[in-house]
């Protein structure tokens, strides 16, 4: 792993733009006692060495009509690299899916999935990944609470 070439008024500026990645350069400097072209300079390293990866808007799901959030457990048929690469390329298809982890453990793939209802959960399960050839199990479990979700990393 490479060595964090970053200090302490780096790591102020990723905390605030992980808050609001709107901030100007101007508006970071004030907060931490730079001057608005070190912030610049500082700000486009950190882009450039990769420690910023993107800037998005977060959107209310919710409001947007995506109200149920299930978490899907999911099993593959069997355990070889074409298999999971198959899997890998159906998930990275799939809009619903907001997150896919690879597992240790039981399970193979935990997916956190939305959709608008339950109707469109069962045919999201149903229709595309049990039928799916790489897939053998699928275990869904509906999110009653969302008690945090997307938090900052801890800098």
């Amino acid at each position: 792993m490479a060595e964090l070439s970053i200090d302490q008024f780096d790591r102020k500026i990723l905390a605030l733009l992980q808050d609001d990645a709107r901030l100007t350069n101007n508006e970071i400097s004030e907060r931490i006692n730079l001057s608005p072209s070190q912030c610049s300079r500082r700000r486009q390293r950190l882009e450039e060495e990769g420690y910023v990866s993107a800037y998005r808007a977060q959107l209310d799901r919710e409001r947007l009509g995506f109200s149920l959030v299930s978490m899907i457990s999911v099993t593959l048929a069997t355990h070889n690299r074409d298999n999971a690469r198959r899997f890998a390329d159906l998930v990275s298809r799939l809009p619903e899916v907001q997150e896919a982890h690879a597992l240790t453990g039981e399970m193979d793939y935990h997916l956190k999935v939305v959709t608008r209802d339950l109707k469109a959960l069962s045919e999201f399960v149903n229709d595309v990944l049990l039928p799916h050839e790489s897939v053998q199990h699928v275990k869904t479990a509906i999110v009653l609470q969302s008690l945090k979700e997307a938090g900052p990393l801890p800098l």
